[in-house]
């Protein structure tokens, strides 16, 4: 397996289509174990599907899981940490970039931990369109759930100081003085 810890690398999402949703420019890898990526972004350029470009207004630190059909954006404001929270297929890196599946549902929590979810139109649209299978629909809810339970809970990404912690590693052990 490729060290990818240090590195600067691509970040694509797509839809169940196959169709690239939107990508990364680049992400640096903190951490990489046997369950997930930790990556941070700030600055980076994004590509979307419609070839609309921006950049990343924070640092983010992105907790990007290899088993479970969720990942989350811990983005580092003044005034708080908030968190976007994308349920998508595992992460997978194949020697390009970090790759998952977007299913649509998204999670917003604010720094009080209160959320709100997100584009349940889109998904229903999508499933349709995309003919989502049964299976996968169930593991969309399945992990919706297992997500909420988190954030009320403050568990994993949601846990006091994990943003913190990382942006800490960053700092200290990645950025060049």
């Amino acid at each position: 397996m490729e060290d990818i810890v240090g590195k600067k690398i691509l970040i694509h999402g797509y839809k169940h289509n196959g169709k690239i949703h939107r990508c990364w420019s680049k992400g640096l890898v903190l951490q990489e174990t046997d369950d997930h990526y930790i990556v941070i972004n700030n600055r980076t350029l994004v590509t979307e599907s419609d070839g609309r470009m921006w950049h990343t207004r924070e640092p983010a630190i992105w907790y990007m899981p290899k088993h479970k059909w969720y990942n989350v954006i811990c983005m580092i404001r003044k005034t708080g940490v908030y968190y976007y929270s994308n349920i998508a297929s595992p992460t997978l890196y194949d020697g390009e970039a970090l790759k998952y599946i977007d299913y649509d549902l998204d999670v917003k929590v604010f720094p009080d931990f209160t959320y709100k979810i997100l584009d349940e139109d889109e998904y229903r649209k999508h499933k349709s369109e995309m003919d989502y299978p049964e299976e996968i629909q169930s593991i969309i809810y399945q992990q919706l759930d297992i997500l909420i339970d988190m954030i009320e809970n403050r568990r994993g990404p949601f846990a006091p100081g994990f943003a913190e912690h990382w942006y800490y590693v960053y700092k200290n052990r990645f950025i060049k003085r």
